[in-house]
């Protein structure tokens, strides 16, 4: 289960973007996913709460945007396959679309709370 090592590199990658923030939480780490990543939305969804516990980020929201598979035909232009095993234009049926979106696995926002710095 890779989603497993994916789910440890966003906790770090937000882990050390809070800390140089100073005093700040991580509460909510938004991803961009599409269909073509290899990545399975609900394995990554468990990894992550599972990576989260006894972390800086124990607590806080994984928020995924599924992103459709969009296929560029060079004679219907973007479309929208019927299938993902399939990226044929759906229109015209021509073999050489390019994929130019759905291979998405991107953080692309972190929401941040500030904490009070404990004083001991």
């Amino acid at each position: 289960m890779h989603e497993l090592s994916i789910a440890l590199s966003m906790i770090e990658m937000a882990s050390a973007e809070a800390a140089a923030r100073g005093n700040s939480r991580v509460t909510a780490l938004h991803l961009k996913l599409g269909p073509l990543s290899g990545v399975v939305k609900e394995a990554l969804l468990f990894s992550y709460d599972v990576a989260c516990e006894g972390t800086l980020l124990e607590g806080s929201r994984l928020l995924v945007e599924e992103i459709p598979v969009i296929v560029d035909c060079s004679n219907c232009g973007p479309q929208l396959p019927e299938t993902i095993q399939d990226v044929r234009c759906p229109r015209c049926g021509a073999l050489d679309s390019e994929v130019v979106q759905g291979r998405e696995l991107e953080v692309v926002a972190l929401e941040l709370e500030e904490t009070e710095e404990l004083v001991t």
